[in-house]
């Protein structure tokens, strides 16, 4: 009989396309995955998964089992939330996704937030690129996942949470450091640095300066904001930086300038994402509003009569 632990098993193993690593997410030991693989498979009457030298390949079978069970067990997934949370507004385990370019800006001020606020919450994060985030809170791994907007997925819904504005980064001593205010004719004075493909961050960088010389576009595989400001701090480029990550980590380099755009400013926005069929969507409502508390009570003021960040 196909049981739903075989279901999650094989779904980890899917994700991680290594036995051992998916032992461990399930926490068993290898032989006890492989044995309910084994009779998964005997149950649907093929392979599923085909051992290479780089690891896990799914079958043909493998790829249409994958697809079917992310809706069983997204399903089994909000079952159990609603279960948990007709005792509570918001507690019990949640599993969320934030994206690489707020996770370690928006954390350490939202953890102690929720500790305070929802203290019987038993919050499981994980980060990752936002194609993956997305496709795990389809598949009911996650339940929400803090994101840059948009999201063109009918069966996600969201509940925005802020604006992030955009700055100019620029080292000190160069021409662009010069002006006191951003503009996008600076974009064209110098080579724009980029996250590598697969961040959001990067496309964005790119609507912002969608009128810039492709060639004159670098990466260096950078893939963290801090790598780009320390290119920028040695000379090699400029690049546009969240607010959210200045007024983390920006702040404390005397190498680099910070340029505030004129209005209207670039920006990002930020939002929780989660399943339109959640039953949870008020608990979910609770978390955006305590994410946007501990953002509005920790960040310094970022609207329009903000002066413009200085040299630092």
């Amino acid at each position: 009989m196909l049981t739903l632990r075989q279901l999650r098993y094989f779904e980890h193993l899917a994700r991680e396309r290594h036995f051992g690593r998916a032992a461990e997410a399930c926490a068993v030991t290898q032989p006890a995955l492989s044995m309910q693989i084994r009779e998964l498979e005997a149950v649907l009457g093929g392979r599923l998964v085909n051992r290479t030298r780089e690891g896990v390949r799914l079958t043909e079978l493998g790829e249409d089992v994958l697809s079917r069970s992310a809706s069983i067990l997204a399903a089994v997934r909000d079952l159990e939330v609603r279960a948990r949370m007709g005792r509570s507004e918001l507690s019990g385990p949640i599993k969320l996704g934030v994206i690489p370019s707020i996770a370690p800006y928006l954390l350490p001020r939202l953890l102690p937030e929720i500790r305070e606020r929802h203290p019987l919450v038993q919050l499981s994060l994980r980060e990752s690129q936002t194609a993956v985030l997305v496709k795990e809170l389809l598949a009911g791994a996650l339940d929400a996942v803090v994101m840059s907007l948009p999201i063109y997925e009918p069966d996600v819904e969201t509940e925005t949470l802020f604006d992030d504005a955009f700055l100019l980064a620029a080292a000190v001593g160069s021409a662009t450091a010069q002006r006191s205010i951003a503009t996008a004719d600076l974009l064209d004075d110098d080579e724009l640095l980029l996250l590598e493909d697969g961040h959001c961050f990067r496309d964005q960088a790119l609507t912002v300066c969608r009128t810039i010389d492709p060639r004159r576009l670098k990466s260096f595989g950078a893939t963290s904001l801090s790598t780009l400001l320390q290119l920028v701090a040695n000379g090699q480029g400029i690049t546009l930086l969240p607010r959210l990550f200045v007024d983390s980590e920006a702040r404390e380099d005397p190498r680099v300038k910070l340029l505030r755009f004129a209005d209207p400013e670039p920006k990002r926005t930020l939002a929780l994402a989660f399943r339109r069929t959640s039953p949870a969507k008020a608990a979910f409502r609770a978390l955006a509003e305590t994410i946007r508390s501990a953002h509005a009570d920790r960040s310094p003021a970022v609207g329009p009569s903000a002066p413009a960040p200085t040299a630092l």
